[in-house]
């Protein structure tokens, strides 16, 4: 699993002031310890910065170019920014993060990605409202994003199509078939296309102590679906436990058991069954729960998941 780490990410207060000092030490810090705990990438995300972006991304790309070599991901609207630190750029392939099937988006994003040669993340969202279900989000990818990289020869293979993860609390139908979407993208082009989302937005306005069984067990299920790449936590020790698990196919514990369970049955088209837990283990008896709610079985209520 490619781990693009979320943690440099302007909403955080931390980053934020680091960014108004230029502390480039919190900055080159962080970085190293995303990497040491397993990330692959490192996402810049900015916000707008209308004003400073352009100073402001290109700084960020050469202070923490000095200590890791991994990909940066440019997280930002300000495509002016974007470009100063595609010039800024010495080490790996960078990420674009991101373009949508805005015809304004559509047609200047995937232009400076071609020119820079970087690789590109395309939502699968156009005008208004982001579409519910899978063939909505599938037919997004198909009709406007992957037709607009063939006709710039933007190589399929640098595009990541994201079909965009959203919150249980609130757009609890949208899990599932996010899920449905990133199976389909699978066999929706050849070469078919990277799948990417960003995996702590499943459990956005969820108390914060719920946050983590939410984003690890939604993992599991897109890792089931055939996901290539999420946004996330590499720092979460316990999430890159269960990828690690899916991945080297652990079964040494019962928990490990029902992890590749839930996985294997995702992957098999199926959902996880009663027989495959053991409620007499609080742990797994918490996932099972967790698994009805990301499938929109159970309606999401912080007290079902409390009890």
């Amino acid at each position: 699993m490619y781990i693009i780490a979320e943690n440099i990410h302007i909403i955080s207060p931390k980053v934020k002031e680091a960014i108004a000092n230029r502390d480039a030490k919190f900055f080159q810090d962080l970085a190293v310890r995303l990497v040491e705990a397993g990330a692959n990438a490192i996402d810049l995300n900015i916000g707008p910065q209308k004003k400073a972006g352009h100073e402001i991304l290109p700084w960020l790309v050469e202070t923490i170019e000095q200590v890791v070599d991994v990909p940066l991901a440019f997280d930002t609207t300000n495509l002016a920014a974007i470009e100063a630190a595609c010039e800024t750029v010495t080490k790996a392939q960078p990420i674009i993060n991101s373009t949508d099937a805005r015809p304004e988006r559509l047609e200047t994003v995937p232009l400076v990605a071609k020119k820079y040669n970087t690789r590109l993340i395309a939502l699968t969202m156009g005008e208004g409202m982001i579409p519910v279900s899978a063939d909505e989000r599938v037919s997004i990818a198909l009709e406007k994003l992957i037709p607009r990289m063939l006709e710039i020869d933007f190589p399929i293979t640098d595009l990541i199509i994201d079909p965009l993860v959203l919150t249980v609390s609130g757009c609890q139908e949208y899990c599932p078939e996010c899920i449905e979407a990133v199976r389909t993208l699978k066999y929706a082009w050849d070469p078919p296309p990277l799948t990417n989302g960003g995996l702590s937005n499943v459990s956005n306005a969820v108390p914060a102590e719920m946050r983590p069984l939410l984003n690890r067990t939604y993992m599991v299920m897109l890792m089931g679906a055939g996901i290539d790449m999420v946004i996330a936590d590499p720092l979460d020790r316990e999430l890159m436990e269960w990828i690690r698990v899916v991945e080297q196919r652990d079964d040494s514990t019962a928990l490990n058991r029902l992890l590749l369970k839930l996985h294997d049955r995702v992957a098999a088209m199926e959902q996880l069954q009663p027989e495959d837990v053991d409620f007499s283990d609080p742990q797994q008896a918490d996932i099972w729960k967790t698994v009805q709610v990301l499938l929109n079985k159970v309606i999401y209520t912080d007290s079902y998941l409390r009890l």
